[in-house]
């Protein structure tokens, strides 16, 4: 669905397979019944079988057909760009405006809470009788 289950924000300097380790232990404290995660190319190698080790799960690399020429969509790669999108319309998080890395995450989890209240407490359409 494209909603968040768990945030981990850290600086420049740490490389995204180095930081996903956190994000992943984070998860697997919360969510103990996941059993395959989806990422794009920038976290294959190690991350693949680190994650195998240690929560059991199953990394599974969305990547574009070999023979694609041209845009196309790519199967579970537009979920998280969709939820970057939703993320893009809070003005506090179109920049990098914190300071501190805890802030962000803040911002992250308030920003989906709003968007899921949103969906909670909308009128549902009016059904035919």
């Amino acid at each position: 669905m494209g909603l968040l289950l768990s945030v981990v924000v850290h600086s420049a300097a740490i490389q995204d397979r180095d930081g996903a380790k956190w994000l992943f232990v984070q998860a697997a404290a919360l969510f103990p019944t996941i059993s395959i995660v989806w990422a794009d190319g920038g976290y294959a190698g190690k991350l693949i079988g680190w994650l195998a080790q240690w929560c059991g799960w199953t990394l599974q690399i969305a990547r574009r057909l070999t023979d694609q020429v041209g845009f196309a969509v790519i199967p579970k790669r537009w979920i998280v760009e969709r939820t970057f999108a939703w993320l893009g319309h809070y003005r506090r998080l179109s920049k990098d405006y914190e300071e501190l890395t805890a802030n962000s995450e803040a911002m992250i989890q308030i920003a989906m809470i709003r968007l899921m209240l949103r969906r909670l407490c909308q009128p549902s359409p009016p059904q035919k009788r």
